[in-house]
C-alpha cells in the first residue's frame, strides 16, 4: 500500500513539473497550466500577506538571544543547499562557535497520527522534543526517521548537533539548553520567519536556473517573488559557470547591498554505498558507467560525472528523495551490465536511501562532493567573522 501511495505521488509531481516546464503538450497540459496560474496567483497574495503581517508585527516572531543563520532558495529544490551548510557549519566551527544544525526534515517520520491530531484538536503546542539526528558524538537515528539531508550532515559533520522538528523556535530552545549552542544554523530556513533575532539569510541561487520559469507554485518553482531576495544578507550563486554577468547585474538590482560569492560542487573522491571503500576521481578514467539518482536536477550529476573522462552508458532517474527499493536497485544493476558498465555512481542523498541488496552484481558508489569558492571568498570569511563577533 504504502509503494503504491509512492508511486502515484511521484507520478503525479513527474507529471506536474513536466507540465509547469513546458515538456508536456496537448489540450490536457494547457488546461493544466491554466489552472496552475491562477493557483499561483493566489499563493502569491498569501505569501505577500503573511510577509506583510511579519513586518507589521501582527505576526509575531520570537528570538533566542543567539545568532541564527538561515540557508535557503527562493526556488523549490536543485541549488546544492546541503553542502552550503555544511560549510559553514565547519567554518563557524574552526572559530570557535557551537554549532547547532535545526531542520524541519523533509520527508522525515512523522510523528504518530493521533498524536498530530490531539494537538490540533486541543489547540495545544506540540511538546515533543526535537529529534536528535546527531547528538555531536554519535549518529542516533537513520535517514527514513531523520530525513535525508540531516542524516546526511550528521553523517558528515561528526562533531555537530543536528535536529529535526517542524518548530525551529523549539528545536533551537533545545540546542540552546540541552547542547549550549551559541550559533543555529537553519536548514531551508529563509522563508521560516518565525526565527528572528540575531539574524542573517544566505541565499542560494542556481546559475542553471536562478529563478526557474519566473512564475511562483505551483504554476513555477519560486516560494517567493524575485523581489524578496532583498531580505537576504549574502547570496550565493551555486554551480557557477563563470558567466554569471547578466545574473549579478539582476540580483544586484533586487538586492544592491548582499555580499555576492560563486561556488561550484567539487567532487573530492567516490566511495562504495556498502563497504565505504573510497577511490580517488582518476578512478573513473575510461570507464563505463550507469548512474541511478533521485535528485531535483540529476542533469546536473551526470554532466558533472562526464567531465571524469568517464562514458555514461545508463541512467535511471526517479523523482526527487526517492526512497529506493531493492528490486528498483537490482533492476538498475541489470540494465547497466546489459550496457556493460563497469559500476554505478549516484548520489550522497541518494545513498542514504539505498536497502540493503542480497546481491550486488556491479558496485556502486557514490561522489563525494564539496563547495568550492570560485569568488567572493573573501565576502564568506568576512561573513563568518561578523557572525563570531556577535
Amino acid at each position: 500500500m504504502r509503494e503504491t501511495l509512492q508511486a502515484w505521488t511521484e507520478a503525479t509531481e513527474t507529471f506536474v513539473l513536466e507540465v509547469i516546464f513546458g515538456q508536456r503538450r496537448g489540450k490536457r497540459a494547457a488546461i493544466v497550466r491554466s489552472i496552475l496560474f491562477g493557483m499561483s496567483k493566489m499563493f502569491q497574495v498569501i505569501v505577500k500577506i503573511r510577509r506583510f503581517l511579519y513586518d507589521v508585527r501582527v505576526m509575531r516572531d520570537s528570538t533566542l538571544g543567539i545568532q541564527v543563520i538561515a540557508i535557503g532558495n527562493l526556488t523549490v529544490g536543485g541549488t546544492g543547499k546541503t553542502p552550503v551548510v555544511e560549510k559553514f557549519a565547519r567554518e563557524l566551527q574552526n572559530q570557535g562557535r557551537t554549532v547547532a544544525i535545526l531542520s524541519r526534515g523533509y520527508r522525515s517520520k512523522p510523528p504518530p497520527l493521533t498524536h498530530r491530531i490531539w494537538n490540533k484538536i486541543l489547540l495545544r503546542e506540540d511538546s515533543t522534543p526535537p529529534r536528535v539526528v546527531s547528538d555531536g558524538k554519535s549518529l542516533l537515528l537513520d535517514s527514513e526517521t531523520a530525513g535525508d539531508e540531516p542524516y546526511m550532515l550528521a553523517s558528515n559533520l561528526k562533531d555537530v548537533i543536528v535536529l529535526v522538528d517542524k518548530d525551529r523556535v523549539k528545536s533551537g530552545r533545545y540546542a540552546i539548553e540541552k547542547f549550549g549552542c551559541d550559533t543555529l544554523l537553519m536548514d531551508d530556513g529563509f522563508q521560516y520567519w518565525k526565527l528572528a533575532g540575531r539574524r542573517q539569510d544566505v541565499v542560494l541561487i542556481d546559475c542553471q536556473q536562478p529563478f526557474g520559469n519566473e512564475h511562483l507554485l505551483p504554476r513555477g518553482t519560486l516560494r517567493e517573488p524575485p523581489s524578496h531576495l532583498a531580505r537576504a544578507s549574502v547570496i550565493f550563486i551555486t554551480k557557477s559557470d563563470g558567466n554569471t554577468g547578466a545574473l549579478r547585474q539582476r540580483i544586484a538590482r533586487l538586492n544592491p547591498h548582499a555580499g555576492i560569492i560563486e561556488c561550484i560542487h567539487h567532487p573530492l573522491y567516490f566511495e562504495d554505498v556498502f563497504t565505504g571503500e573510497q577511490k580517488g576521481l582518476d578512478f573513473m578514467k575510461g570507464k563505463k558507467i550507469a548512474t541511478i539518482s533521485g535528485i531535483a536536477q540529476p542533469e546536473s550529476f551526470e554532466h558533472g560525472l562526464s567531465l571524469l573522462n568517464c562514458e555514461l552508458v545508463y541512467s535511471k532517474r526517479f523523482a526527487d528523495h526517492h526512497r529506493f527499493t531493492q528490486q528498483e536497485v537490482l533492476n538498475a544493476i541489470n540494465r547497466s551490465k546489459k550496457r556493460q558498465a563497469n559500476l554505478i555512481v549516484t548520489t550522497q542523498k541518494d545513498a542514504v536511501r539505498f536497502p540493503k541488496l542480497d546481491r550486488r552484481d556491479l558496485p556502486i558508489f557514490f561522489i563525494r562532493v564539496e563547495i568550492k569558492i570560485l569568488s567572493g571568498a573573501e565576502g564568506f570569511h568576512d561573513c563568518v567573522r561578523k557572525i563570531c563577533l556577535h
